[in-house]
């Protein structure tokens, strides 16, 4: 058991050397470092009315008219700084010198149709997220005016699907830094591997008191460990984002065993093979079958990873251990086979 502890330390020092390795890893910390400022530059595409939401914007609002209007007091309840103006020329004067950032001609308050002009910035960006800031403000103030007329229609009471920055961040952001440490330990495995069998040291190996099995399980508990890691990693940085993972001892103990059964499976595909390119073309076509696959299992790593990650009841350990099972497999039969590989190969 020593042996197999002194080739673990062996393995992570050669880990560390592997600039590939690390470039990977370093792409993921910066993207689990600063995942509350990506996620809210991506939403601002895939979805622009979570921008209001997802930040805390302040914007200074000019009005001219009504200053005693209802809407000037959801303004201020919705945090914007009110500022008020005489005519419409001053008002634009302030609008166009910066000192306040969109301008609201409130007419006085009658029975009937009521003509409001909101004044916007050209700039597209700009003009989105003052639009979002003012868009609950804008809201209340139509029910308000509803009501005084006999309409009874709030917006608010309408039901619809959970926010998509909810979705986004545990259907997208989560499940991709939980298991994108698992397709980098099928690398290593191949890389440690492949270097052995190419440099001819799996004689030098084999000649120490340690068996095939420890020689290969050293392999993939290094880059288990090493997935593990980077898992614990990124779940502390997503905490410090105030991303919250619920089940994180679930989420943690399916991401590694995932990344187990990459290593197991590439130590198999590296061993037959023999060639480092050969083997990481191979795997390259296996990783897109089984992740293609994997959609046809009920719930996929994925799906499971998001429900677990956004706290579903219906879902715990049983569910994981259904992965734990084909990993306990897949280990047995290459403790069997891996001494057939070596020698026959």
């Amino acid at each position: 058991m020593n042996g197999f502890w002194v080739l673990l330390k062996r393995e992570l020092r050669s880990i560390t050397r592997e600039k590939t390795i690390m470039f990977a890893i370093l792409v993921q910390f910066f993207l689990a470092s600063f995942s509350s400022i990506i996620l809210v530059g991506i939403m601002a595409f895939y979805d622009p009315s979570s921008i209001g939401d997802s930040t805390r914007v302040t914007i200074r609002a000019g009005v001219v008219g009504d200053i005693d209007s209802p809407m000037v007091g959801y303004l201020r309840e919705a945090n914007v700084p009110v500022q008020p103006f005489t005519d419409v020329g001053s008002a634009e004067s302030a609008f166009r010198s910066g000192t306040v950032d969109t301008i609201m001609v409130i007419p006085e308050k009658r029975s009937g149709v009521v003509d409001m002009k909101l004044i916007l910035p050209e700039m597209d960006a700009r003009k989105t997220v003052i639009f979002m800031v003012l868009d609950e403000p804008l809201k209340r103030f139509e029910n308000e005016l509803r009501a005084g007329n006999g309409v009874e229609l709030h917006y608010n009471d309408a039901g619809g699907k959970p926010h998509t920055t909810h979705e986004f961040l545990y259907s997208i952001i989560i499940p991709v830094l939980m298991l994108f440490p698992a397709l980098i330990a099928g690398s290593i495995v191949i890389d440690t591997v492949s270097e052995e069998l190419e440099n001819k040291t799996f004689d030098t190996l084999m000649s120490s008191p340690v068996s095939l099995t420890q020689v290969f399980a050293s392999k993939v508990a290094a880059a288990v460990v090493t997935a593990l890691v980077q898992v614990v990693m990124w779940s502390g940085l997503l905490w410090l984002n105030h991303l919250y993972i619920q089940n994180l001892g679930l989420v943690l103990l399916l991401a590694v065993t995932i990344a187990a059964a990459f290593s197991v499976g590439t130590a198999g595909i590296a061993l037959y093979f023999r060639d480092r390119e050969r083997a990481q073309f191979v795997y390259s076509i296996v990783l897109v079958l089984a992740v293609g696959g994997s959609y046809f299992l009920n719930p996929s790593p994925f799906s499971l990873i998001t429900r677990l990650a956004a706290g579903d009841p219906n879902l715990g350990a049983p569910h994981v251990a259904l992965y734990i099972v084909p990993l306990i497999v897949m280990g047995f039969f290459f403790g069997s086979l891996v001494k057939r590989l070596v020698l026959t190969r």
